[in-house]
């Protein structure tokens, strides 16, 4: 982009946040992926202008991205695709993803933001990240046990999520298919009647992975039981489900929660073996240590609110039998955010220097607070220290506009030093400064003018032509 564009776009900003302006939003929507040129709305009917008035008003579209996605047809009117997009690739969240633009007009200024919704197409089949996938079952086993199956990923979101799951035919096994809500479903081996090792000792089956797009995606897996031989008593977890919360500055080695676990066996057969369940892409191993004879979890790693605020940890209880058996189980980890991160203030379009004749309410900056720390600890507040002829107005949330607020004068202040603080409403408060420099530059507001009023000079009578009095 030219610096003349840079400019452009810097002296709309300011134009914008200098005058009266509408804050309406647009909200349109487009398929990812969408072809180059592809309609997404219509600017001059929303703005309620003639399309001749976009060019001769300058409209301009303003992103913060490094892609410029969209951009506007002057004889038209309409908004555009200017760049591909890659839904699973612009957005980490994976239930809404949209693109927020700036569309402003001149003379007079109006600006109204714009939210393009970015519609998941089924562009991603579901996949395994296990090729294959092993499990020990005893052939004294009893009918309706239940063996956790590899979970599918699929970069795709909602309806082209995973959303169910198929097993080969076979007569040992059926499938129970856990519905994921908004997140994608699971499924689980269930035993339909008691195995045989001496009549087959290995139970081959494909797992399918199927995604709810129109029309479907699957992917494949497969299923390999070993049959083995005689314990017949399976561990089992106190619950179901475990529930525990930690903070997100606990030390290495802190305490978690402690599993319990019990199998009705005697010797080894009854003695069991606490363990992590590797899902997908994430192992809990790398954030938590579980010991595998008592049951107790403590932290691994450092933990980050900001970065992960729950985890989601399968667990797994298997005895010491010669032939062990097992049972999983559930256990939810809540990340209770602590106000680690203080606020940091961002200054941008600062117009320096400023005019000592510049009208009250003149925007001389702009300023934007942002903190990373979630709920009471990631809101600020900012205000302008000291006694000064500026002040701050709040526009939007954490952005604010800094304005003239009293006359000024190059001749008896001819620069300032701004202190700005910014806190947040965390126990204990964290706070930020910045100190901003303004320098007032000078205007034709003095005439010139003598020391005395009358000068009384003596002259000899006798003084040569020349002579200097």
């Amino acid at each position: 982009m030219s610096r003349r564009r840079n400019d452009e776009i810097l002296f709309f900003l300011v134009m914008l946040f200098a005058s009266d302006w509408s804050a309406a939003q647009i909200s349109y929507s487009i398929n990812e992926e969408a072809d180059k040129g592809t309609v997404v709305g219509n600017l001059a009917k929303d703005f309620n202008v003639n399309v001749r008035d976009l060019q001769t008003r300058n409209l301009n579209i303003v992103s913060g991205h490094s892609k410029k996605y969209f951009e506007a047809n002057f004889k038209t009117g309409e908004l555009y695709v200017n760049e591909r997009i890659d839904r699973e690739e612009l957005c980490l969240n994976p239930v809404k993803c949209t693109l927020n633009i700036e569309a402003i007009l001149s003379d007079p200024v109006v600006h109204k933001r714009i939210e393009v919704v970015i519609n998941d197409v089924n562009d991603n089949a579901p996949t395994f990240v296990e090729k294959y996938f092993s499990l020990n079952i005893s052939e004294s086993s009893p009918a309706g046990e239940r063996f956790l199956l590899p979970l599918a990923v699929d970069a795709d979101s909602g309806s082209n999520s995973v959303k169910t799951y198929k097993l080969s035919v076979n007569e040992y096994f059926s499938l129970d298919v856990q519905s994921g809500g908004e997140h994608s479903a699971s499924a689980e081996l269930v035993l339909l009647k008691a195995l045989d090792r001496e009549k087959q000792a290995t139970i081959k089956l494909t797992l399918t992975a199927i995604d709810g797009g129109r029309p479907p995606k699957s992917g494949t897996v497969q299923i390999i039981i070993n049959v083995l031989d005689v314990n017949d008593n399976t561990p089992y977890f106190s619950k179901t489900l475990y529930k525990a919360r930690v903070d997100e500055n606990s030390s290495v080695g802190s305490k978690v929660i402690q599993l319990n676990a019990t199998d009705l066996d005697d010797g080894n057969n009854g003695k069991v073996v606490y363990s992590f369940v590797k899902r997908a892409h994430f192992n809990p191993s790398d954030m938590f240590l579980i010991n595998e004879e008592t049951g107790d979890i403590s932290v691994k790693s450092e933990l980050d609110y900001e970065a992960q605020s729950k985890f989601e940890i399968h667990i797994q209880v298997t005895d010491k039998g010669a032939s062990p058996r097992r049972s999983n189980g559930k256990l939810l980890i809540e990340v209770v955010d602590v106000n680690d991160n203080t606020p940091e203030i961002v200054v941008t379009s600062l117009m320096n220097p400023v005019k000592e004749d510049a009208e009250i309410g003149s925007v001389v900056a702009m300023v934007t607070v942002t903190d990373n720390d979630g709920g009471k600890n990631g809101q600020t507040r900012c205000k302008l220290v000291g006694s000064t002829p500026f002040k701050l107005n709040a526009n939007y949330k954490s952005y604010y506009s800094l304005v003239v607020d009293g006359p000024l004068d190059r001749e008896s202040h001819a620069s300032y030093n701004l202190t700005i603080v910014a806190n947040d409403d965390g126990v204990p408060s964290l706070s930020s400064t910045s100190v901003i420099n303004v320098t007032i530059s000078d205007v034709n507001d003095n005439a010139p003018s003598f020391f005395d009023s009358v000068i009384n000079i003596y002259v000899k009578e006798n003084s040569p032509v020349g002579a200097s009095i």
